[in-house]
């Protein structure tokens, strides 16, 4: 029976990737067939290079006076610059584009009504999901990675090593392979273009805008600072880092807070979602006095002071605490952010088989006015 079970299997997977290639190659060759993307890849390299000539001219012009006669400073500098502007830029272009490029790939298929003819192949209702998926996000991709060789001009002016571009570059990626499923599932659920184009912007705005709306909030209201006997800070009721984890800003912040070094607006942005110091545990080398155990009330005064120095000296214990190396604590948001996008794409991908596929169990309905509704028959 195992021996039959496994040419089992890897007939399933073949017919599986057939599957997923044969859609792939179907969508590529309609969205690349013509002028139309290459024109938009060649405005788009435009358009990223131009901005950052501009970013390289603001940042000489501002850290001249600056850095006066300190090229290496100055240089670094103005090379953090351009990495921040271009790969900020980059991510609001990926929120924009890849829930875009995703949100026609099911409905035009019930538009144009091809749907039934699709479900009536071969292919299953997974290879035709993830082979639409992956189609839509090659384009995606193509413009992403047709960007590193202008983002790796900042490293003719320093300032930025290749593991923070690498860092970069995964969280568009991510970012982009989670919000390409979610355009997909509004796609398969509305089976109308405009509502399922209406449905992802909302859900994108709830994300990046909604998220920072609610934490802040939460953060105001509900938040309670408390102070313990030994002199420590309490908070609680603070809101969870968890529910930014799928807004892309906030990754790149944690990304280009590496770049920074720990000094800067955006470490100090991760720093208050984290509620984690930028630098960790301060360095603390002198030893602590604390009573001994066993000692007894009345050693101490009010003011924390023996009240006899003989007693209290006998009763007293020097204790030397470990110093903490100092250093920057980086890459605290990122990598769940990275984490959670992957984890919410297969959970859209699940639900768009489920919606495609003939078999469904269950689907669920859309309010009356995103419905499409069928024409009534004459009395």
């Amino acid at each position: 029976m195992r021996t039959l079970a496994l040419p089992a299997v890897g007939d399933r997977l073949g017919r599986a990737l057939s599957g997923i290639s044969a859609i792939g190659v179907k969508e590529l060759r309609g969205r690349m067939r013509g002028r139309r993307a290459f024109v938009f890849l060649t405005v788009y390299l435009v358009l990223l290079g131009g901005i950052g000539w501009m970013i390289e001219g603001i940042q000489e012009q501002t850290y001249r006076n600056i850095y006066a006669g300190q090229a290496a400073f100055s240089s670094a500098a103005i090379g953090r610059g351009i990495f921040m502007a271009l790969l900020l830029l980059q991510t609001l272009l990926v929120v924009v584009l890849a829930p875009a490029s995703t949100a026609s790939a099911i409905s035009t298929e019930h538009e144009k009504q091809t749907f039934d003819l699709l479900a009536t192949t071969p292919i299953s209702s997974l290879a035709i999901v993830v082979g639409k998926l992956l189609s839509a996000l090659v384009w995606v991709f193509i413009l992403v990675l047709a960007s590193i060789p202008l983002s790796a001009l900042v490293f003719v002016f320093g300032g930025v090593a290749p593991d923070d571009v690498l860092r970069g570059y995964l969280v568009l990626i991510a970012t982009a392979i989670g919000l390409g499923s979610m355009g997909l599932f509004f796609s398969a659920l509305a089976r109308r273009t405009q509502a399922a184009t209406i449905l992802n912007y909302i859900a994108v705005l709830a994300i990046s805008l909604g998220s920072i709306f609610v934490f802040v909030f939460w953060d105001s209201v509900g938040a309670q600072t408390s102070f313990r006997s030994d002199g420590t800070t309490v908070v609680s009721g603070r809101p969870p880092e968890a529910l930014l984890y799928f807004n892309p800003y906030f990754a790149q912040a944690d990304v280009l807070c590496g770049v920074e070094n720990g000094f800067g607006s955006f470490c100090d942005q991760v720093s208050y979602i984290t509620n984690r110091s930028r630098f960790g545990v301060p360095i603390q080398t002198d030893p602590v006095i604390k009573p001994a155990p066993g000692f007894g009330e009345g050693g101490f005064d009010d003011t924390g002071v023996g009240r006899e120095l003989g007693a209290a000296g006998a009763n007293l214990r020097a204790v030397a605490i470990e110093p903490q190396a100092f250093g920057m604590v980086r890459d605290t948001f990122w990598p769940r952010s990275v984490l959670a996008w992957l984890l919410i794409s297969l959970v859209f991908t699940a639900m768009s088989v489920q919606l495609v596929s003939p078999t469904r169990r269950w689907r669920p309905r859309l309010p009356g006015f995103l419905r499409r509704r069928s024409p009534r028959s004459p009395a």
